[in-house]
Parts: C-alpha cells; sequence; structure tokens
C-alpha cells in the first residue's frame, strides 16, 4: 500500500487514459490507505478524479445479487465512508474553494449569552434590580454573584452560569424587569464585549406613548409642581452612593453583610460601602464592628414623605398587594375564642432564660391543636377538590422594613420548643436581612399573625391564598371574670379570632379545633415536652 500510495499520483499523471464511468473503491482499501498521509493523499487524488479501481491495478469483482436488506446495509455502509473531501482534510490538502475564513468557522464560535431574570419564587412575576455586584467588562466565573435581585419577600444573589466578560448592562440597578426577560449580556471571550454592546443597544425599551388626555381642561394645564427637594448639603467632592438614603430608602448591602450587621449589631445606616455602587459588603462591617465607638450625636428626624406625592409599590408591596386582591375570591368566615393565658404566661417566664419566645409557644400550641385537627390545616387550591397537608408548617407574620413576610416553622409539631425557638430566631434574623429562601417563606399550612405586643385587644386577618386559615392573637389582658363558684377573680386573658376557607372548613370544625388549642394554652405543661 505504501509503494502504490507512493507512485499512484504518477502513474495517473503519465497514463494519460479518459476517465472511465465512476466505481467505488474498495471501503477496506480506503480505510487502510487513509491511516499514512502518503497513502491517503493517492487515494484522495484518486478519488477526486473518480478513476476506477482497475486503472489502480486492482481486479473488481462482479457484484453479487443482493437482497432489499443487505443493498439497505450496503448504502448504510457508503454513508459511513469518509468523502472526498474528508480524505483531503485529514492528509492535509486544501479543500478547493477553502478560505481561511472558512477554516475559522470550523472553530467554535465565541458566544452572547443572556443573563435572565430568574424566578425566586412560584409568585414571583417580576424583580427589580438592587444591585450589580459586577461591572461592566468584569471577568465572571462560573457560580460568581451577578446581580442582587429583590423578589416578591426576599434579596438574593444571582449567580452566572458560564465563564466569560460582563459585557453589558440591560436594566440598572433601581429598575424591574419580568421574570424570563434578558437584564445583561455575557461575552465569552473580551474581543466579543463591544460586539455584545452593540447587541445591547437592541434591548433598549421604547418610549412608552403618553397617556390619553380625558379633557381639554388636562391638556391646558400646568404640570403640578414637583414635591419639594430636600434641604442641600454642602460638599467638597462627588463622592461614592450612600449606602442608605433619608426617607426611609432601603440599605445597598450584600446579604452576607446584612446578617452579618445583624449578629454584631452594626447599623447599616452609619455605613459606608467600598462595593460596587457603594454596596456595602462583610469588610464594611466588619470594620464599623471593630471601629471605636464614637460619642453619638445628635440625629435630626429625617424628613418626612413629601404630602400628595405618589410613591409606587415595592416588589414586596405589589406582591403583598396581588395577594390580598386574590383573597376576595376565597369565601371565608370567622370564629372568635378567649383563652386565659395566667399559666402560660408563668411557663413564659421560667423558661424565657433559655432562648423561648412567645412566638414559639403559640406555634408549638397550634401545631399541636392541628394534629387533633387536620382539616383545618388542610388547604382548596382549584376550587374543585382540597388536600389534607402531610406537614404541619406554621407561618408566622413579621412585619419588616417596607412589608410583611411570613417565615414558616416547618413540622412544628414534630420540634422541641427549645429547636422551634432557636429556628424561630434565625428565621427572623434571616427575615429582617432579607435572605430568606423562597421554601422558608411560602410553604405555610397556617399562618399566625400576632399584634398583642402592641396591645391590640383583638382584630381580624385576611386569608392568605392557598391556605385554609390564619388566627388573629391579641393581646394578654387583666380581665375580671366570674369564678365557678360565683365570686369574682382576675385572670389574664386574649382573645384569637380565625379566619377560615369555608369550602373545606365549616364552624364546627374551628369551635372544636379552638376548644382544644384552649385546652393547650390553659394546660401548658405538654409543650415542653
Amino acid at each position: 500500500l505504501l509503494d502504490f500510495g507512493a507512485n499512484t499520483k504518477a502513474r495517473l499523471s503519465s497514463s494519460g487514459d479518459q476517465p472511465k464511468p465512476p466505481s467505488p473503491l474498495c471501503p477496506r482499501l480506503i480505510r487502510r490507505a487513509s491511516d499514512t498521509p502518503e497513502a491517503a493523499a493517492a487515494i484522495t487524488a484518486a478519488a477526486s478524479e473518480q478513476q476506477p479501481a482497475q486503472s489502480l491495478g486492482f481486479p473488481v469483482l462482479p457484484s453479487p445479487p443482493t437482497s432489499p436488506a443487505m443493498a439497505g446495509l450496503l448504502h448504510l455502509n457508503s454513508t459511513l465512508l469518509p468523502s472526498a473531501s474528508a480524505l483531503r482534510r485529514r492528509s492535509g490538502a486544501p479543500v478547493p474553494g477553502s478560505s481561511s475564513s472558512s477554516r475559522r468557522r470550523c472553530r467554535v464560535e465565541a458566544k452572547i449569552r443572556e443573563i435572565f431574570m430568574p424566578a425566586l419564587s412560584s409568585t414571583m412575576t417580576e424583580g427589580k434590580i438592587v444591585s450589580w455586584t459586577a461591572a461592566e467588562g468584569d471577568r465572571l466565573s462560573k457560580g460568581d454573584p451577578v446581580v442582587v435581585v429583590e423578589s416578591d419577600k426576599a434579596d438574593m444573589d444571582v449567580e452566572t452560569f458560564h465563564d466569560g466578560f460582563l459585557a453589558a448592562v440591560l436594566v440598572p440597578a433601581g429598575e424591574s424587569a419580568p421574570v424570563g426577560s434578558a437584564i445583561a449580556l455575557l461575552a465569552e471571550s473580551e474581543e466579543e464585549i463591544p460586539a455584545a454592546q452593540s447587541q445591547a443597544a437592541s434591548f433598549s425599551p421604547s418610549a412608552a406613548p403618553p397617556p390619553p388626555q380625558e379633557t381639554a381642561a388636562q391638556e391646558t394645564s400646568p404640570p403640578p409642581p414637583p414635591p419639594p427637594p430636600p434641604a442641600p448639603v454642602a460638599v467638597s467632592a462627588p463622592a461614592p452612593p450612600s449606602p442608605a438614603t433619608q426617607g426611609g430608602a432601603r440599605v445597598i448591602a450584600s446579604p452576607y453583610a446584612k446578617k452579618l450587621a445583624n449578629d454584631l449589631g452594626v447599623d447599616l445606616f452609619s455605613v459606608t460601602g467600598s462595593g460596587p455602587g457603594g454596596r456595602i459588603v462583610a469588610k464594611d462591617v466588619e470594620a464599623a464592628a471593630t471601629a471605636p465607638k464614637k460619642a453619638a450625636p445628635v440625629v435630626a428626624a429625617r424628613p418626612d414623605v413629601p404630602l400628595g406625592s405618589t410613591v409606587p409599590f415595592t416588589t414586596m408591596q405589589g406582591a403583598v398587594s396581588k395577594n390580598m386582591v386574590e383573597s376576595l375570591a376565597v369565601p371565608t368566615f370567622r370564629v372568635g375564642y378567649t383563652i386565659t393565658t395566667d399559666a402560660l404566661d408563668q411557663l413564659y417566664k421560667k423558661i424565657k432564660s433559655k432562648g423561648v419566645t412567645m412566638s414559639a409557644l403559640l406555634a408549638k400550641a397550634t401545631a399541636m391543636a392541628l394534629v387533633q385537627h387536620p382539616v383545618v390545616n388542610a388547604s382548596c387550591r382549584d376550587g374543585k377538590s382540597f388536600t389534607y397537608n402531610s406537614s404541619i408548617n406554621i407561618a408566622v407574620a413579621v412585619a419588616i422594613d417596607g412589608g410583611l413576610i411570613t417565615p414558616v416553622l416547618q413540622d412544628a409539631d414534630k420540634l422541641d420548643i427549645y429547636s422551634l425557638s432557636r429556628k424561630w430566631k434565625e428565621l427572623v434574623d434571616k427575615a429582617r436581612a432579607k435572605q430568606l429562601q423562597p421554601h422558608e417563606y411560602n410553604s405555610g399550612t397556617f399562618t399566625l399573625s400576632n399584634l398583642g405586643m402592641f396591645g391590640v385587644d383583638r382584630f381580624d386577618a385576611i386569608l392568605p391564598p392557598g391556605t385554609g386559615a390564619i388566627m388573629a392573637v391579641g393581646a394578654s389582658q387583666p380581665t375580671v371574670v366570674g369564678t365557678k363558684d360565683g365570686r369574682i377573680g382576675m385572670k389574664n386573658q386574649m382573645q384569637v379570632n380565625v379566619t377560615a376557607d369555608h369550602r373545606i372548613i365549616y364552624g364546627a370544625d374551628l369551635a372544636a379545633f379552638l376548644q382544644t388549642l384552649s385546652k393547650i394554652i390553659e394546660d401548658p405543661k405538654d409543650l415542653t415536652f
């Protein structure tokens, strides 16, 4: 074969014979010959000139008759053989008509990928960009945080799934984007950044059309004066954005920095961030915690929001509004009950020093009562059926800056009161730092809302969508009561009102549940087991 490969081309050029009709080369010959560069080049030349096997000095056996199945098999075999152009490329010979540009297309071209707004919860339809942790042009590795997104319940770091360069930011900090829409472009190589930035121009939202004018008076009337600006502050040079602004604006800090500040007792409003865009990072909090304490200056009251101004909903406020509107479609009813809390108050005083909270005690008592009344823990989502939930997950409403959130004590009936209290403290810290994961706030099967610490004696709560009941807890107050023997005495009592989905829970169900809850609270010895 080597001799054949070396001399084939010369013999073909000197033969002077006219080409004969095409005849397929022996597949085994092609495979063997192409294993060496010299032979492959010769076979390639022969194949390109379509010389039959006879002209190369090889006998051609007559083709035996083939069955349809064999014919199909032979056709499959022929499709697996390398083509002439493939043999040329393998031998290093240039392909006619090829160019350097076509060879470049053989390589995997650099990609420009879109970074999308993620869905951070099952109810999230849009997200707000809190801050970008990377700047345009920064090199990123897979898993690096790129942007902090405010969902309907929490702030979360969003990571990149690919290596590359942050080429263009499509949605700046402070603006919102629908779930699934592009918020940035990621270039695979640094050379692709200009192309990505040109591509980013096509993502620019078009100007929204002006709202229709209702009356001629509105068309001619001057626009209302803008709200008065805050008092000017003299500065000597431009300064980076402050981590907190006046008027109740949010603190721009990483989730870990918020948690660290809460643990170390650092006021984030007093910390200047060193991260991108003035964002507070962990090292800023650590530095503030170790800095010598200064004499507390007299702090002027923050200016009030200008009266008459219109403020758009935050993402969290928008989610709360949406849920409340959905609740209007659920037929609900309410049942109130008075519970004596003397024994519970005494137990709380006894174990408070061990880290037990009243919220954990109420959640534990509620979970124990729900074990005996599973229908109150049920939920109806489609209006045609309801589910007896397999877990008792107590969601407890917590007021945080700018909204309301319900951290969930999962399997509250199975945890002891001390573990439950530790878990509750952890959830509250994460909620106030806006670090809750979706399963930590959207998995509740029964909700508690307690305003007793504000002295509220009773109130009604709105049923959250997807749950069967919510219990509003009022303050425990000294009350004059009549005893069974006809005397007058004083007892601490609290009022609880339960709002329930009447499609699955009836009045008798709630009455029985509240009787059980009352017995547990009035004799709370089982709460510590």
